[in-house]
């Protein structure tokens, strides 16, 4: 292949690496001093270290064939590459393998097609590599990347791997990425702007769309930026253990519709931003065991959410956390996992775990920030009746009859109460009989002491103020003893209170009774 002018004047150490390239050989320009070799400092490497980002990209596009019988490759560390590396539009079909290296300008893989792109400890500014095609691993373990990495639309068939590396969001004076153009210029609204993500410069990481075979292996990772997710797949998992994301924005996590075999924000994992995941869909479990999640705000949006199993066992929250409308087949959780507000409302479950008492249960089902919503205890009690604790059942139900006369205007409120009082909405229908029984003791008591007087001076009656006061009580008369006797004085207060308490009773009771027989779909 002719070479243009330029790679015609290669250094030492550009000639090593052209010289090896055809065998995959490793060039190591370290000076085996750990302090001299950080690539933090690379920009004080001299010329013996130092490569031109224009010659590896000439290697990579095929600039130089493999000697037969070997396979080429490019393998560097210690380097100081200038420049930018562009490698938008290539088919590369060699492997890149950079370690502790210095990239001072932007690694461009734009549309790229290429097998495995490995830059372990190294130090560069940003990476583009939308709509690219990695057949294989993509690693930047270790990296640190102080403009953002840019995977929108991007397929990897292996592994992506970005453990313990540093992310930062670009700033304010990097040129905008051409996928936020259109966005940037249409007139949202500042709060859309942060709903919707389109500031580029909270985001350390822009990845939506982005589709990985294997693993994304995030741990340990550390970035000073959201991480921007909207709609990817992670078929083999999304594993974010001892993360640390710190929100520019409003988000540390904003992975709308994210698809995933498991997702792990887990294991000390830390966000100062919202962690959102609204529509997402996890075919395994996804956890936030021994999390910390802060937010002044929301600090979990759960919303929509599909998931076999939820781990909500963090070690420390803050913030609201929205599970509303979403369907989950096992939650685990603890009453610590909700500091504030929580919105349960079209939550669905299979089964509940944790050490909760039905107390807690309730207040958990109770904190909306919108009010009284009938649907989580319609679900918690469902839940309690099928592992086969119908008291606790009713109590929830007993419960959400108490939250909804609030809503209820005074003539409804007052009625609810004498429903409460009397029979417990019918959930608590003993209330009914105690009252009875006290009723029919304070009657046989008072009218023992002052009997009526008979109606009918010639019919022949004997007076029993027990089987008295039961007529009374009774809303139709059974044993003719209302006919047949007359109170006196003060006493026809007590009969008229227990005439009208009896029919009070006889209501609550049939009220109650159609209230536990109401199909429980119904409003």
């Amino acid at each position: 292949m002719r070479l243009n002018r330029p790679l015609r004047r290669l250094n030492p150490a550009e000639r090593r690496l052209w010289d090896a390239y055809p065998t995959g050989s490793w060039v190591d320009l370290r000076s085996g001093d750990p302090q001299a070799d950080d690539p933090a400092g690379g920009e004080s490497w001299g010329p013996e270290r130092t490569i031109r980002a224009e010659v590896v990209a000439a290697l990579l596009r095929g600039a130089r064939e493999a000697e037969p019988g070997t396979t080429p490759g490019l393998r560097l560390a210690g380097a100081r590459i200038t420049g930018s590396l562009d490698l938008s539009d290539a088919a590369v079909g060699a492997k890149l393998h950079l370690l502790n290296c210095h990239l001072s300008g932007t690694v461009d893989l734009t549309d790229a097609s290429t097998r495995g792109l490995r830059f372990r400890g190294c130090e560069m500014r940003r990476v583009r590599a939308a709509r690219s095609t990695v057949d294989g691993l993509l690693e930047f373990d270790g990296s640190t990347l102080r403009g953002g990495l840019r995977l929108d639309n991007a397929h990897v068939t292996g592994q992506l791997r970005l453990s313990k590396t540093h992310l930062a969001a670009a700033t304010e004076d990097e040129e905008p990425a051409d996928a936020f153009l259109e966005d940037v210029r249409r007139p949202f609204s500042e709060a859309e702007r942060r709903e919707r993500g389109l500031d580029r410069h909270h985001w350390a990481m822009w990845a939506g769309g982005l589709v990985v075979d294997g693993g994304a292996f995030l741990r340990g990772l550390r970035a000073t930026g959201g991480l921007r997710m909207t709609g990817a797949r992670f078929l083999g998992g999304l594993y974010l253990q001892g993360a640390s994301i710190t929100a520019v924005g409003s988000h540390a996590v904003h992975a709308d519709f994210l698809e995933a075999g498991a997702a792990e924000f887990s294991a000390g994992f830390r966000a100062t931003g919202t962690v959102r995941l609204r529509g997402a869909r996890i075919n395994g479990v996804l956890s936030f065991d021994g999390a910390a999640l802060r937010a002044p705000d929301r600090s979990l949006h759960l919303s929509h959410l599909q998931v076999d199993e939820l781990i909500l066992t963090p070690s420390e929250a803050e913030g609201e956390v929205n599970l509303g409308y979403s369907r989950i087949g096992v939650l685990l959780d603890r009453p610590g996992a909700y500091p504030g507000r929580v919105q349960l409302n079209g939550l669905t479950y299979e089964a509940l775990r944790g050490a909760w008492t039905v107390a807690e249960r309730l207040s958990w089902a109770g904190r909306d920030p919108d009010g009284y919503r009938p649907q989580p205890y319609e679900q918690l009690a469902a839940w309690y009746r099928r592992i086969g604790h119908e008291p606790d059942a009713r109590r929830v139900l007993l419960a959400k009859q108490r939250e909804h006369r609030g809503t209820l205007r005074s003539t409804g409120r007052f009625w609810g109460r004498l429903l409460d009082v009397a029979v417990g909405y019918g959930y608590r229908p003993w209330l009914a009989g105690l009252w009875a029984a006290v009723l029919l003791v304070a009657g046989t008591a008072v009218f023992s002491a002052v009997p009526p007087v008979k109606i009918d001076p010639e019919h022949v009656r004997h007076f029993n103020a027990f089987v008295y006061t039961l007529d009374l009580l009774v809303p139709v008369s059974v044993f003719e003893q209302r006919g047949a006797w007359e109170p006196v004085g003060w006493t026809r207060w007590l009969a008229w209170t227990l005439v009208a308490s009896g029919w009070v009773l006889a209501t609550a009771l049939i009220a109650g009774a159609a209230r536990v027989l109401r199909p429980p779909n119904s409003s």
